[in-house]
């Protein structure tokens, strides 16, 4: 276990390390005890980040020429699909080698990549750069040590993990089979934001590179509901950006997309009206000021101004535009500025449309692009099921 920690919304919460750090130590491990012949009850493994793991070696056994172990993943304080799942790796001696040469291969349990634009080639097993840095690294240092010159090949493997990989983003972005072997840092933080970051631009690349120059993005469960009701033959191709809206237009734009439809509900849509880009409550509120300042340039009174900004919630105070015959131009002149946000977020380099809605109210409106962005994507994934 990891005694290490960070402090998150005032609480203190454990680091974990990253199936990369597993599948490296337990590759360490197994190198190491099948070149001095003897039991390796722990290994310790420098992670790209600088903490230095001491991990318990389980599951260690041998064969003619191979030795496998095991090392447990542990997610630390973040909820994570893959805490307490054993990596395994079977590293042996290669019969066709040249020296120093080490191969790395993913087995039981461990993802293939079906589709372009993910971090490895189609067909690979779904283990990543760092975390293939990270094991090789291992293995050439266990060879160091006991003079090998001799090529190892290791092959990584999670029992359990093609069912648990049914609860991540694998199967979306095109990763059948098992779990990918992540990880950058080699540490696992709870509640990341990288991690979300990355899984959100992975997704990205992966539609990118699969034909779909125009996005559509939603913030959550709210945004694929609407389309659910509105466009379900749309639903595949919507990327889910939570809170992360200025991120997944950055992304967007830097890896080439032509356009972006957001469709996204008012509660979290309206602070892009102010040019809040990440939409987390705790980063940013300001829903009722944007709502009332609004109001106020459409001629509500000083009391509907108040009744306003006593409002807890978006759908409140959209009764009160309502019955004083003031929505409408209100939300005509949010969708003016959620457009300007945007489009000044992306330099104005891809076209961008906003569609917003209430969960009470349903469609709310939409930028000038929206509808045809829409037909775009409509268009575009009628040729890519055309092509598939």
């Amino acid at each position: 276990m990891l005694d290490a920690y960070v402090t998150k919304n005032n609480k203190k919460l454990r680091l974990g390390y990253t199936t990369g750090s597993c599948a490296a130590g337990a590759a360490k491990a197994a190198a190491l005890c099948l070149l001095s012949g003897q039991v390796v009850p722990c290994v310790e493994l420098l992670t790209p980040k600088g903490i230095l793991l001491r991990l318990e070696v389980l599951d260690q056994k041998r064969g003619p020429g191979w030795v496998s172990c095991a090392i447990e993943k542990d997610g630390g304080d973040d909820p994570d699909a893959t805490h307490g799942l054993r990596i395994y790796a079977k590293v042996s001696f290669m019969e066709n080698w040249e020296e120093s040469q080490i191969s790395i291969e993913g087995g039981e349990g461990v993802g293939r990549v079906t589709k372009k634009g993910l971090e490895q080639p189609v067909g690979t097993a779904a283990i990543n750069r760092v975390p293939r840095e990270m094991i090789a690294k291992a293995l050439e240092e266990a060879c160091a040590q006991y003079g090998e010159s001799r090529g190892l090949q290791v092959v990584i493997s999670i029992p359990g993990g093609e069912k648990v990989a049914q609860k991540t983003f694998n199967p979306r972005l095109g990763i059948v089979g098992g779990l990918s072997v992540l990880g950058t840092s080699g540490i696992v933080e709870p509640m990341s934001e990288e991690a979300l970051i990355a899984s959100i631009r992975a997704e990205i690349r992966m539609q990118l590179a699969n034909g779909r120059a125009y996005l559509l993005l939603v913030p959550g469960n709210y945004g694929t509901e609407f389309l659910g009701e509105a466009r379900r033959e749309l639903l595949e191709e919507a990327i889910k950006c939570s809170n992360f809206v200025g991120e997944a237009l950055d992304v967007a734009v830097t890896e080439g997309a032509k356009g972006v439809l957001l469709v996204g509900h008012i509660g979290k849509f309206v602070k892009l009206a102010a040019g809040i880009m990440n939409t987390h409550s705790r980063n940013a509120d300001g829903r009722m000021e944007i709502l009332t300042a609004h109001g106020a340039l459409q001629g509500a009174d000083r009391e509907l101004c108040r009744r306003l900004m006593d409002c807890v919630t978006t759908d409140e105070a959209l009764d009160l535009l309502e019955a004083a015959g003031l929505l409408c131009p209100v939300m005509e002149g949010l969708l003016e500025r959620m457009e300007y946000y945007v489009n000044h977020r992306c330099y104005g380099e891809i076209e961008t449309g906003i569609i917003t809605f209430s969960r009470e109210r349903g469609f709310l409106g939409q930028t000038r692009q929206a509808k045809k962005l829409l037909g775009r994507l409509e268009a575009q994934k009628k040729e890519c099921g055309q092509q598939s």
